[in-house]
Protein backbone atom coordinates (compact mmCIF):
# COMPACT_ATOMS: atom_id res chain seq x y z
CA UNK A 1 0.00 0.00 0.00
CA UNK A 2 2.63 2.35 1.00
CA UNK A 3 4.53 1.45 -2.65
CA UNK A 4 0.98 1.85 -4.14
CA UNK A 5 1.06 5.80 -2.30
CA UNK A 6 4.77 6.50 -3.04
CA UNK A 7 4.05 5.67 -7.15
CA UNK A 8 1.18 7.93 -7.41
CA UNK A 9 2.69 10.73 -5.37
CA UNK A 10 5.76 10.12 -7.95
CA UNK A 11 3.28 10.27 -11.28
CA UNK A 12 1.57 13.19 -9.89
CA UNK A 13 4.87 15.18 -9.25
CA UNK A 14 6.19 14.65 -12.38
CA UNK A 15 2.95 15.65 -14.54
CA UNK A 16 2.98 19.09 -12.70
CA UNK A 17 6.85 18.97 -13.36
CA UNK A 18 6.48 18.52 -16.80
CA UNK A 19 5.29 20.69 -19.55
CA UNK A 20 1.70 20.27 -21.23
CA UNK A 21 1.53 18.68 -24.09
CA UNK A 22 0.14 21.42 -26.08
CA UNK A 23 3.82 22.71 -25.75
CA UNK A 24 5.38 20.30 -25.92
CA UNK A 25 3.51 19.68 -29.33
CA UNK A 26 4.51 22.90 -30.31
CA UNK A 27 7.00 23.70 -33.51
CA UNK A 28 9.54 25.71 -33.01
CA UNK A 29 9.40 28.17 -35.76
CA UNK A 30 11.52 31.15 -36.87
CA UNK A 31 10.75 34.30 -39.01
CA UNK A 32 13.24 36.97 -40.41
CA UNK A 33 11.07 39.79 -39.68
CA UNK A 34 7.24 40.85 -37.83
CA UNK A 35 4.83 40.30 -40.56
CA UNK A 36 5.87 37.08 -40.99
CA UNK A 37 5.61 36.34 -37.35
CA UNK A 38 1.40 37.20 -37.90
CA UNK A 39 1.41 35.49 -41.28
CA UNK A 40 2.97 32.09 -39.32
CA UNK A 41 0.74 32.44 -36.50
CA UNK A 42 -2.39 32.62 -38.55
CA UNK A 43 -1.75 29.85 -40.25
CA UNK A 44 0.11 27.66 -37.22
CA UNK A 45 -2.24 28.45 -35.29
CA UNK A 46 -1.90 27.38 -31.75
CA UNK A 47 0.74 24.21 -33.08
CA UNK A 48 3.14 26.68 -33.41
CA UNK A 49 5.92 29.00 -31.45
CA UNK A 50 6.79 31.75 -33.24
CA UNK A 51 10.66 33.48 -32.32
CA UNK A 52 11.49 36.95 -34.83
CA UNK A 53 15.52 37.63 -35.62
CA UNK A 54 14.41 41.45 -36.38
CA UNK A 55 12.69 42.70 -33.67
CA UNK A 56 10.14 45.70 -32.89
CA UNK A 57 11.93 49.05 -33.28
CA UNK A 58 15.10 47.71 -35.06
CA UNK A 59 15.58 47.75 -39.00
CA UNK A 60 16.17 44.60 -41.19
CA UNK A 61 18.62 46.93 -42.97
CA UNK A 62 21.02 47.29 -40.23
CA UNK A 63 20.08 44.71 -37.62
CA UNK A 64 22.97 41.75 -36.24
CA UNK A 65 21.13 39.53 -34.81
CA UNK A 66 22.18 38.48 -31.01
CA UNK A 67 23.96 34.90 -30.38
CA UNK A 68 20.61 33.86 -27.97
CA UNK A 69 18.60 34.60 -31.17
CA UNK A 70 21.10 31.59 -33.30
CA UNK A 71 20.46 29.11 -30.03
CA UNK A 72 16.92 29.68 -31.01
CA UNK A 73 17.18 28.90 -35.03
CA UNK A 74 19.16 26.06 -33.65
CA UNK A 75 16.03 24.60 -31.84
CA UNK A 76 13.94 25.33 -35.48
CA UNK A 77 11.80 23.08 -37.42
CA UNK A 78 11.41 25.40 -39.69
CA UNK A 79 12.61 29.24 -40.68
CA UNK A 80 10.61 31.38 -43.10
CA UNK A 81 12.47 34.14 -44.85
CA UNK A 82 11.55 37.04 -46.70
CA UNK A 83 13.04 35.70 -49.47
CA UNK A 84 13.38 39.20 -51.70
CA UNK A 85 16.85 41.26 -51.74
CA UNK A 86 16.17 42.21 -47.84
CA UNK A 87 19.86 43.28 -46.19
CA UNK A 88 19.44 41.21 -43.17
CA UNK A 89 18.94 37.94 -45.04
CA UNK A 90 21.48 38.94 -47.69
CA UNK A 91 24.26 39.10 -44.62
CA UNK A 92 23.15 36.51 -42.32
CA UNK A 93 21.05 33.72 -44.16
CA UNK A 94 24.16 31.61 -44.44
CA UNK A 95 25.20 31.92 -40.77
CA UNK A 96 21.24 31.27 -39.91
CA UNK A 97 21.51 27.87 -42.49
CA UNK A 98 24.42 26.68 -40.77
CA UNK A 99 23.11 26.80 -37.53
CA UNK A 100 20.70 24.56 -38.51
CA UNK A 101 21.23 22.53 -41.81
CA UNK A 102 17.82 20.26 -41.02
CA UNK A 103 15.46 23.02 -40.43
CA UNK A 104 12.77 23.50 -43.21
CA UNK A 105 13.64 26.73 -45.20
CA UNK A 106 10.32 28.52 -46.35
CA UNK A 107 11.24 31.23 -48.93
CA UNK A 108 8.06 33.46 -48.36
CA UNK A 109 8.58 35.38 -51.50
CA UNK A 110 8.66 32.01 -54.04
CA UNK A 111 6.50 32.80 -56.97
CA UNK A 112 6.26 36.74 -56.49
CA UNK A 113 7.40 39.36 -59.07
CA UNK A 114 9.99 41.55 -57.61
CA UNK A 115 9.81 45.04 -59.26
CA UNK A 116 12.67 46.72 -60.07
CA UNK A 117 14.21 49.21 -57.06
CA UNK A 118 14.39 52.96 -59.24
CA UNK A 119 16.11 53.86 -55.99
CA UNK A 120 19.55 52.10 -55.88
CA UNK A 121 21.92 51.94 -58.60
CA UNK A 122 23.31 48.70 -60.13
CA UNK A 123 26.63 47.47 -59.53
CA UNK A 124 29.32 45.28 -61.04
CA UNK A 125 28.16 42.73 -58.71
CA UNK A 126 24.62 43.61 -59.01
CA UNK A 127 23.05 43.92 -62.22
CA UNK A 128 19.83 44.77 -61.43
CA UNK A 129 18.26 45.72 -57.97
CA UNK A 130 14.86 44.86 -56.43
CA UNK A 131 12.77 46.34 -53.95
CA UNK A 132 12.96 43.96 -51.03
CA UNK A 133 9.67 45.20 -49.34
CA UNK A 134 7.34 43.06 -50.79
CA UNK A 135 5.12 41.94 -47.90
CA UNK A 136 3.49 45.28 -48.07
CA UNK A 137 1.12 44.39 -50.53
CA UNK A 138 -1.97 42.53 -49.92
CA UNK A 139 -1.81 40.43 -53.28
CA UNK A 140 1.63 39.59 -52.14
CA UNK A 141 0.80 38.75 -48.84
CA UNK A 142 -1.90 36.03 -50.52
CA UNK A 143 1.04 33.97 -52.11
CA UNK A 144 3.12 34.82 -48.79
CA UNK A 145 1.08 32.79 -46.53
CA UNK A 146 0.18 29.80 -49.33
CA UNK A 147 4.17 29.39 -49.11
CA UNK A 148 3.78 29.37 -45.52
CA UNK A 149 0.93 26.84 -45.37
CA UNK A 150 3.23 24.51 -47.72
CA UNK A 151 6.10 24.25 -45.54
CA UNK A 152 4.33 23.74 -42.63
CA UNK A 153 2.40 20.72 -44.10
CA UNK A 154 5.75 19.32 -44.81
CA UNK A 155 6.89 19.25 -41.42
CA UNK A 156 2.91 18.13 -40.20
CA UNK A 157 1.57 16.45 -42.35
CA UNK A 158 -1.64 14.91 -40.12
CA UNK A 159 -2.72 18.17 -39.02
CA UNK A 160 -3.00 19.47 -42.81
CA UNK A 161 -6.53 19.87 -42.50
CA UNK A 162 -6.59 22.37 -39.47
CA UNK A 163 -3.66 24.31 -41.64
CA UNK A 164 -5.83 24.46 -44.51
CA UNK A 165 -8.85 26.00 -42.71
CA UNK A 166 -6.83 28.63 -41.01
CA UNK A 167 -5.25 29.34 -44.52
CA UNK A 168 -8.43 29.61 -45.70
CA UNK A 169 -9.71 32.30 -43.19
CA UNK A 170 -6.76 34.41 -43.48
CA UNK A 171 -7.15 34.29 -47.39
CA UNK A 172 -10.42 35.63 -46.85
CA UNK A 173 -9.47 38.09 -44.61
CA UNK A 174 -6.68 39.64 -47.04
CA UNK A 175 -9.37 39.82 -49.88
CA UNK A 176 -11.46 41.75 -47.99
CA UNK A 177 -8.63 43.85 -47.29
CA UNK A 178 -7.91 44.37 -50.65
CA UNK A 179 -11.48 45.55 -51.65
CA UNK A 180 -11.48 48.02 -48.92
CA UNK A 181 -8.26 49.17 -49.54
CA UNK A 182 -8.88 49.64 -53.38
CA UNK A 183 -12.54 51.31 -52.48
CA UNK A 184 -11.39 53.61 -50.07
CA UNK A 185 -8.76 54.96 -52.64
CA UNK A 186 -10.47 54.91 -56.06
CA UNK A 187 -11.70 57.57 -56.80
CA UNK A 188 -8.76 60.12 -55.65
CA UNK A 189 -7.27 62.39 -58.14
CA UNK A 190 -3.99 63.00 -56.82
CA UNK A 191 -2.36 60.00 -56.20
CA UNK A 192 0.78 60.80 -55.51
CA UNK A 193 2.45 60.37 -51.67
CA UNK A 194 5.88 61.57 -49.65
CA UNK A 195 7.45 59.14 -47.40
CA UNK A 196 11.21 58.94 -46.33
CA UNK A 197 12.31 55.67 -46.45
CA UNK A 198 11.08 54.06 -49.92
CA UNK A 199 9.49 50.93 -48.68
CA UNK A 200 5.88 50.82 -50.32
CA UNK A 201 6.77 50.20 -53.63
CA UNK A 202 4.42 46.70 -54.04
CA UNK A 203 1.44 49.13 -52.40
CA UNK A 204 1.67 51.64 -54.24
CA UNK A 205 1.88 49.27 -57.27
CA UNK A 206 -1.30 47.59 -56.25
CA UNK A 207 -3.42 50.87 -55.72
CA UNK A 208 -2.02 53.11 -58.64
CA UNK A 209 -0.20 55.08 -56.90
CA UNK A 210 3.06 56.65 -56.96
CA UNK A 211 5.47 56.87 -54.02
CA UNK A 212 8.22 59.68 -53.51
CA UNK A 213 11.20 58.92 -51.25
CA UNK A 214 13.17 61.30 -49.28
CA UNK A 215 16.02 58.62 -48.63
CA UNK A 216 18.27 58.45 -51.41
CA UNK A 217 19.88 55.09 -51.78
CA UNK A 218 19.90 54.51 -48.15
CA UNK A 219 21.29 58.12 -47.53
CA UNK A 220 20.04 61.78 -46.26
CA UNK A 221 19.01 63.92 -49.15
CA UNK A 222 21.37 66.64 -49.78
CA UNK A 223 20.52 69.84 -49.28
CA UNK A 224 20.29 70.36 -52.99
CA UNK A 225 17.69 67.31 -53.23
CA UNK A 226 15.25 68.76 -49.89
CA UNK A 227 15.07 71.71 -52.44
CA UNK A 228 14.25 69.57 -55.47
CA UNK A 229 11.67 66.99 -52.60
CA UNK A 230 10.24 70.25 -51.73
CA UNK A 231 9.03 71.45 -55.26
CA UNK A 232 8.19 67.78 -56.32
CA UNK A 233 5.85 68.12 -52.67
CA UNK A 234 3.98 71.33 -54.10
CA UNK A 235 3.94 70.25 -57.95
CA UNK A 236 1.70 67.53 -56.46
CA UNK A 237 -0.06 69.17 -53.90
CA UNK A 238 1.06 66.72 -50.62
CA UNK A 239 0.57 68.00 -47.27
CA UNK A 240 1.87 64.95 -45.35
CA UNK A 241 5.25 63.53 -45.57
CA UNK A 242 5.44 59.61 -44.00
CA UNK A 243 7.92 58.74 -41.92
CA UNK A 244 8.98 55.02 -40.57
CA UNK A 245 9.49 54.85 -36.74
CA UNK A 246 13.20 52.80 -37.59
CA UNK A 247 14.28 56.03 -39.45
CA UNK A 248 15.12 59.42 -38.38
CA UNK A 249 12.44 62.01 -39.71
CA UNK A 250 14.89 64.94 -39.52
CA UNK A 251 14.59 65.63 -44.05
CA UNK A 252 10.88 64.63 -43.86
CA UNK A 253 9.98 67.27 -41.00
CA UNK A 254 12.41 69.52 -42.93
CA UNK A 255 10.02 69.34 -45.99
CA UNK A 256 7.01 69.61 -43.93
CA UNK A 257 7.88 72.52 -42.74
CA UNK A 258 8.63 74.36 -45.69
CA UNK A 259 5.18 72.97 -47.61
CA UNK A 260 3.42 73.77 -44.43
CA UNK A 261 2.52 70.36 -43.89
CA UNK A 262 2.81 67.97 -41.40
CA UNK A 263 5.10 64.57 -40.48
CA UNK A 264 2.87 61.34 -39.60
CA UNK A 265 4.15 57.52 -39.37
CA UNK A 266 3.80 54.63 -41.23
CA UNK A 267 5.14 51.37 -40.31
CA UNK A 268 6.68 49.05 -42.60
CA UNK A 269 7.37 46.34 -39.83
CA UNK A 270 4.51 46.26 -37.70
CA UNK A 271 3.04 42.80 -36.73
CA UNK A 272 -0.38 43.34 -37.29
CA UNK A 273 -0.75 43.27 -40.89
CA UNK A 274 -4.36 43.49 -41.59
CA UNK A 275 -4.81 45.92 -39.04
CA UNK A 276 -1.36 48.07 -40.14
CA UNK A 277 -2.44 48.17 -43.76
CA UNK A 278 -6.07 48.98 -43.30
CA UNK A 279 -4.48 52.09 -41.00
CA UNK A 280 -2.52 53.12 -43.89
CA UNK A 281 -4.87 52.87 -46.16
CA UNK A 282 -7.07 55.46 -43.91
CA UNK A 283 -3.97 58.29 -43.73
CA UNK A 284 -3.78 58.08 -47.08
CA UNK A 285 -6.88 58.71 -48.28
CA UNK A 286 -7.21 61.14 -45.79
CA UNK A 287 -3.79 63.12 -47.40
CA UNK A 288 -4.42 63.08 -50.70
CA UNK A 289 -7.35 64.74 -52.64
Amino acid sequence: MRNLVLIVSLLILCMMCSPSQTETKKINIVVSILPLAEFTEKIGGERVHVSVMVPPGATPHTYEPTPGQFVEVSKAKMYVKVGSPIDFEVVWFDKIRSMNTSMVICDASQGLELVQDEHVHADDNHQRSYDPHVWLSVKNARIMVKNIYTSIIVIDSTNKAYYAKNLEKYLSGLDSLDGEIAQLLSAKLHRTFMVYHPAWTYFARDYNLTQIPVESQGKQPTAKNIQRLIKDARTNNIKCIFASPQFNRESAEVIAREIGGRVMFIDPLEKSFISNMKAVAQLLSETLE
